[in-house]
């Protein structure tokens, strides 16, 4: 397997970003030079517009990512994907989750798919009831990881598009092993109303099952043993340990082993999602995604917003050197996204070894954070106008706002607006004394006032957040993970970084619960490790 970091592509866009960081004009020099940046450096798909001519780039840089882009053969690995092959090479699984999205499903999926339809009816319609003839009110979804964040991000997200029904669900949602977060989930809840999905692909995950367990006491002491048919439904692909607990195979969702769990949300784990906001929703939310599916693998590199995306991306990281990527959505509905996203690119690219377990010899995922606007105005942008570091930003808006009152949705866009403006401008010193001069203020607050600018940015703008825009938007953010680690060498499909936690944690557990001395794994201690456990033990 040939390093990409040898190849003359690479070495290409290693001397282009050299004379980016040592000579070349900034950003505000270059909008003044090039009335036809933005036209030469935005795309328009479906509804979307990506602007990207903030970015620190021109026309030699695009045109050497598009040869990296054909040098790591990325087409092929499209084909590859779209054909099933399994390019989860270290598990040997193939990678579908764009088959859950498909208009006209296999045959698996379109069972699944009407299972769920019919699901939400019967909860919606006060058809099933709980094992008193209560109608559900309340539904908990219990997960972590993939299990969690997508639905419980894609529900916040789409509360504007909840539709009215005869009896309407709240939703809530458990991943945290610590106990604080389902008892005071369960304290202003009844069990007679309350429905509780249990996601967890293989029914063995410990801090779902642990918090499965308590959810079933805590139903099980107030209806008794026979109330947890009526009240659990599992999401796995493990029938007998879900039947173990109580829950029966009628009520159980099938789960796929080709379905990443960071990429499960279009699968039956999106059945919180269903409840939340319609089953027709639902299905326009993976209308969306089959879109932004579509647009990926069929328009060339030069248009293509997911390859576009990404390779900017590859740009920033491994050659401006930038280490992180701040995702801002002005819009509170997106609120979950940067923490979405975190595990969609670190967990997916968060990798230091190639497919063929050699070293990938350069640094992949950045770090990823984020918050919305304008919260994050008062919080972190100060560091990014004048911290000195690089941090590249993601920007992401829309045109009509999902919830209206006057003067809000305006006054939010100027905001996003003025923010990637700012950063890509700056304010020279003789500008800041300027200001001050024209105000009678300070002269010497000139240089606090000074920002260096040149800060890079992309804007995605969508028409209005609902479910088929959503769909658009996190496909798209799928695919430019799997560009870049095509491009990078590695498996964006595997998480071994995950499991070693786990193991030690297991090993752990007994002496944490005081069920074995700490003497008897003496040995294989660290001294910090025992010191902590010791002082734990402690009366």
């Amino acid at each position: 397997m040939n390093s990409i970091i040898a190849t003359p592509e690479w070495l290409k866009l290693t001397d282009l970003a050299r004379q980016e960081l040592d000579e070349a004009p900034t950003l505000r020099e270059r909008f003044a030079s090039e009335p036809d940046r933005f036209r030469n450096f935005s795309l328009a798909c479906d509804g979307l517009l990506f602007d990207y001519s903030k970015q620190r780039i021109d026309q030699n840089t695009m045109t050497a990512l598009h040869a990296l882009w054909r040098s790591a053969n990325v087409p092929a690995w499209q084909q590859r994907m779209r054909a099933g092959d399994a390019i989860n090479t270290s598990e040997e699984r193939a990678v579908l989750h764009i088959a859950l999205r498909a208009p006209q499903p296999a045959d698996a999926v379109a069972r699944v798919l009407r299972q769920m339809r019919d699901f939400c009816a019967e909860i919606h319609d006060a058809r099933r009831r709980g094992a008193t003839g209560k109608p559900i009110r309340h539904i908990v979804n219990i997960g972590i990881g993939g299990s969690d964040l997508g639905p419980k991000m894609a529900v916040q997200a789409l509360a504007a598009s909840r539709k009215p029904q005869p009896t309407p669900q709240q939703i809530h949602f458990v991943s945290n092993l610590d106990a604080a977060h389902l008892a005071s989930t369960l304290a202003n809840l009844d069990p007679r109303d309350t429905l509780f999905i249990i996601a967890s692909k293989t029914f063995t995950t410990q801090d779902t099952m642990v918090n499965a367990h308590s959810a079933r006491q805590w139903l099980v002491a107030a209806l008794g043993e026979a109330a947890v048919a009526r009240h659990f439904v599992a999401i796995s692909t493990n029938l007998p340990a879900v039947q173990a607990f109580g829950i029966e195979a009628g009520n159980t969702f099938e789960f796929w082993d080709w379905v990443g769990g960071r990429f499960s949300l279009w699968s039956a784990v999106g059945l919180s999602v269903a409840l939340a906001i319609g089953h027709e929703n639902f299905m326009q939310l993976l209308s969306g995604a089959h879109a932004m599916d579509q647009h990926f693998f069929n328009t060339p590199v030069e248009r293509n917003l997911p390859a576009t995306m990404a390779l900017l991306g590859i740009w920033n990281t491994n050659f401006l050197g930038a280490g992180n990527l701040a995702i801002l959505p002005y819009s509170h509905s997106l609120e979950l996204l940067p923490r979405y996203l975190q595990q969609l690119e670190m967990e997916s690219n968060g990798k230091q070894v190639r497919r063929d377990g050699t070293p990938v010899g350069c640094d992949t995922a950045p770090i990823l954070w984020g918050e919305a606007g304008s919260n994050g105005q008062h919080a972190f942008y100060q560091l990014i106008h004048q911290g000195g570091r690089l941090i590249p930003c993601d920007f992401i808006a829309c045109r009509q706002a999902d919830f209206t009152l006057p003067g809000h949705h305006a006054a939010l866009l100027a905001n996003c607006l003025a923010q990637s403006e700012a950063l890509m401008r700056g304010k020279t010193h003789a500008e800041a004394l300027a200001e001050l001069r024209a105000t009678g203020g300070n002269e010497q607050l000139a240089a606090f006032k000074v920002f260096p600018g040149n800060q890079p940015s992309s804007t995605l703008l969508l028409p209005r957040l609902e479910p088929y825009t959503l769909g658009q938007l996190l496909a798209l953010y799928e695919h430019k993970t799997f560009v870049q680690g095509i491009i990078w060498g590695i498996n964006s499909f595997d998480q071994w970084g995950v499991e070693y936690g786990k193991q030690l944690a297991q090993r752990l557990l007994p002496l944490t619960t005081g069920a074995q001395a700490i003497d008897t794994l003496a040995d294989t201690l660290d001294s910090s490790t025992a010191g902590q456990l010791a002082w734990l033990r402690q009366p």
